[in-house]
């Protein structure tokens, strides 16, 4: 499965977690389209924290590449 298309299925499932929210809890979910992040929610606090920390996860991750790749 290509990455896009597991970070679009993120995104989807993100949309669907918002519509279904009439219960009043608090979510945030990220998904990834190549190394942009895209966040949804329902609290602004969750969903900078969130996206702070996947931004962090995915400069690791591009400079582990980078570390072994040359």
């Amino acid at each position: 499965m290509r990455l896009e298309i597991f970070g679009l299925i993120l995104i989807i499932i993100g949309i669907i977690f918002i519509t279904l929210s009439a219960t009043g809890g608090k979510f945030a979910f990220v998904g990834f389209i190549g190394p942009i992040p895209f966040g949804f929610g329902n609290d602004t606090k969750l969903i900078k924290t969130v996206l702070i920390i996947s931004i962090i996860i995915i400069l690791i991750i591009m400079i582990a590449f980078g570390v072994y790749h040359g």
